[in-house]
Order: C-alpha cells, then sequence, then structure tokens
C-alpha cells in the first residue's frame, strides 16, 4: 500500500474537499498537512453542507481515520469548535504533537498587519496563519504537544511576549494576562489532551493501510512556486505534504490535481485571465463563487491551461478532476487560455513575474444540460471538446468531471 495525494492546480477554492469525499471511502486513513483554518473545504451530501476549515474531508467517511499532521498550524479553539459538528470524533481524529499552534495574538498580529500595508495589502483572511507560520521558522511558536504540559506552556508564551513587547505595542496587540491564559491552555488539554499524539509514528506504523493526503489550498498559493507574496504561507504542493507528514518520498503513489473548469481567486494578486464582463458576473453567480471561509466574493475568469500546466508539472500528476463544468453552462462561449504575451513577446510557460501579462485565447462553442450527468456518453458534445482539449493542453488525463455540487454528479471516466 502507500499514500495518494490530492492537490490544487489553481488558486484554491477548486472543489478538493468533494473529490476527497467522493473518494475517502476507499481509504483507511485522510491526512490533512499543511495550512490552517484559512482553508475552507465545502462539501454537499444530500440537502446538508459541510464547511470543513481544519477537519480532514474524510470525517465524513465513518470508517476513515483523520490525521492533522505535523505541517499544520491548529487553532485550539477552532478545531474544537469544529469538533462539535460531528458525532464521537475523538475516536476517528488525532492531532500531531509537532503541529503548530496558532492563538489569538497571531490573528490579532496579522490583522494588525494587513490594516498597516494600506493599498498593498495581501489580502489574507486575516486567522493568523503567517504569523502562527513564522513563529515556527523563528522557533518561537508552542507546538500541540505544549498543551500536555500547561506549566512550561505558559512559561514559554509569557517569555515570548516579554521578548516581543514594543512590536506587540506598534501594533496594538494586547499581551494577555498570565491567569487568562493558563485557563485558556488548560481548557484547550481538557479537550484535545487525548488526541494529540505522535502523527508521525502512527503514520509509519500504518504504511501499510489506504493512506490519503489532503492538500489545502493550492499550487499558485504556495509560498515558494506561487505567486509571491500573494501566496499563503506554507508548501502547498505534492513535496510539501511529505514534508508536512512525514510520509516517506518513495511511499508516494498517485497524485490527483484539481482544477475547476474555469478559474478563479480570492484576494489580492496578479490573474491574467481575470474577467470584467458579464460572464464573470454569471460564472459567479452560477458558481456560487464566495469564499467557504471568509465569504468574500470571488474574482472570477477562463481556465487557464498554462498555470495548469505548470501545477501539473511541478507536483506531477498523474490524473486530474476538472470541477463545476455546469457551471459553464448556458454560455454561447468559453475561452480558455493557451499562452501568454510578455514584454511583446508570446511564451509558452508560467513565468516567475506576472505584471503585464495578456493572455492568449482559444474559444470554445458554449453548451447547456450537462449538470448533474454522470455518463461520459451523455455529455454534450461541445463539453466533451472542451474536456477533450484540455486535456492536451495540460499534458494530463481527466479522470473526474464533476458537473453538480453532490458527490454523485460526477464522471468518472
Amino acid at each position: 500500500m502507500a499514500a495518494d495525494l490530492i492537490v490544487g492546480l489553481q488558486w484554491g477554492d477548486e472543489g478538493k474537499g468533494k473529490i476527497v469525499d467522493l473518494v475517502a471511502k476507499n481509504y483507511d486513513i485522510v491526512v490533512r498537512s499543511q495550512g490552517g483554518h484559512n482553508a475552507g473545504h465545502t462539501v454537499v451530501i444530500g440537502d446538508k453542507k459541510y464547511a470543513l476549515h481544519l477537519m480532514p474531508s474524510g470525517v465524513l467517511n465513518p470508517n476513515a481515520i483523520n490525521v492533522i499532521a505535523n505541517g499544520v498550524v491548529v487553532s485550539p479553539e477552532k478545531i474544537i469548535e469544529e469538533m462539535q459538528n460531528f458525532d464521537d470524533i475523538k475516536n476517528r481524529l488525532f492531532i500531531s504533537d509537532k503541529a503548530t499552534m496558532l492563538l489569538k495574538h497571531h490573528a490579532e498580529i496579522d490583522q494588525a498587519k494587513e490594516k498597516l500595508r494600506g493599498k498593498n495589502a495581501i489580502g489574507t483572511t486575516g486567522r493568523g496563519i503567517g504569523p502562527a507560520y513564522a513563529d515556527k521558522i523563528t522557533r518561537t511558536a508552542l507546538k500541540m504537544g505544549d498543551l500536555l504540559n500547561i506549566d512550561k506552556a505558559v512559561e514559554k508564551l509569557m517569555a515570548y511576549f516579554e521578548m516581543n513587547k514594543g512590536y506587540f505595542e506598534y501594533l496594538g496587540v494586547n499581551i494577555p494576562k498570565e491567569s487568562d491564559l493558563r485557563e485558556e491552555l488548560k481548557s484547550y488539554q481538557d479537550k484535545l489532551g487525548d488526541i494529540i499524539i505522535d502523527t508521525t509514528k502512527y503514520l509509519w506504523d500504518n504504511i501499510d493501510k489506504n493512506i490519503l493526503l489532503e492538500g489545502a489550498q493550492a499550487t499558485l498559493l504556495d509560498i515558494d512556486h506561487g505567486t509571491y507574496p500573494y501566496v499563503t504561507s506554507s508548501n502547498t504542493i505534492a513535496s510539501g505534504a511529505l514534508t508536512g507528514s512525514a510520509i516517506p518520498p518513495k511511499k508516494l503513489n498517485k497524485v490527483t490535481g484539481i482544477a475547476k473548469a474555469y478559474t478563479t481567486r480570492v484576494g489580492n494578486g496578479p490573474f491574467p485571465t481575470e474577467d470584467f464582463t458579464k460572464d464573470a458576473d454569471y460564472i459567479r453567480e452560477q458558481g456560487h463563487e464566495y469564499g467557504t471561509t471568509t465569504g468574500r466574493p470571488r474574482r472570477c475568469g477562463w481556465f487557464d491551461a498554462v498555470a495548469v500546466k505548470y501545477a501539473v508539472t511541478l507536483n506531477s500528476c498523474d490524473e486530474v478532476a476538472i470541477m463545476k463544468l455546469d457551471v459553464l453552462d448556458g454560455l454561447d462561449e468559453v475561452k480558455v487560455c493557451i499562452g501568454y504575451e510578455k514584454d511583446g513577446k508570446l511564451i509558452d510557460y508560467f513565468p516567475s513575474d506576472l505584471d503585464d501579462v495578456k493572455p492568449i485565447y482559444k474559444t470554445f462553442k458554449g453548451w447547456d444540460k450537462s449538470a448533474g450527468v454522470t455518463n461520459w456518453q451523455d455529455l454534450p458534445q461541445n463539453a466533451q471538446k472542451y474536456i477533450i482539449e484540455l486535456e492536451n493542453l495540460i499534458n494530463c488525463p481527466v479522470k473526474y468531471i464533476a458537473t453538480g455540487p453532490q458527490r454523485d454528479e460526477t464522471i468518472i471516466r
């Protein structure tokens, strides 16, 4: 047995949660390996919608064990809140003792810094993800395992606050009282202490089982390979999932990349195929393109085959899922970016600097009535041609095609 991976190929919000939920029945363990509660996976089952932020999407499979691994920044408050939505979750959830702890002051720092940036704001969710990862890198963060020794955790935090007192004053961030801090951490220990374990050992002990690694955010938001500085604070690509979970590289088997049939982006940063016509408004409303975590309207545009091919290569994808094809139903024409014009030259690769990049489009005839289709043969001919052309452009087979939000509204080729 080996670990499979699901990874986003655009700027997030591609629909990874639906595919994880769809295939999770085939896995014994589902692992979240990076990010924090800035991520949002929406899963629809019947008439019920689940918005998952820290919880692995395998939670909806009653037979799967869910692991929040070492690469995640965990808000104890938020995971406790999310756990309350599920029965008997303590028997099916483990949190790494090496995962970085995200506390309230991290969110306050995040929001204060975004405010200070003014017009140059990155567009973060304000959840404190970046500051928590920054403390991890400067070796001042608490780990989730610190909750198992409250006295030591409080001592570490008070020393941290003393060291950063001037910085906190400048940002206008309050330093909590020691007694309040102790009470807060103790409440987290009471609710989480039993499920904080060495997940590295747990996963190695169970490496012969079927394991699914679930990515959060997506490739173009990777801290090293995304559209920096408008990125998240972790490595969102396949290799980052291995670091964030302690799965040995040679144990990685299949990589499934997830992309929408169009493109969206939340927050600031370059977006070559962003559309400002009524087509973008149509896509946003048809696709309910509003952030799972923030509720912010997403910027919408056409499928960028150059960017997705870059992501497919970076992640060594074996197959791709194209999500929300049905959202494009009813459009007369659908566009795909097949190249860029930059500095007067035509390029067919994803450059480090996307400033002044202009998309080169290929136009396809639109279609209707793809919604709810579950067989490839029943898909409208123009939609079939579109999918086949995407395969050729990104150089990767399309295995899954989502034609609606429900679990069974999926074509599996």
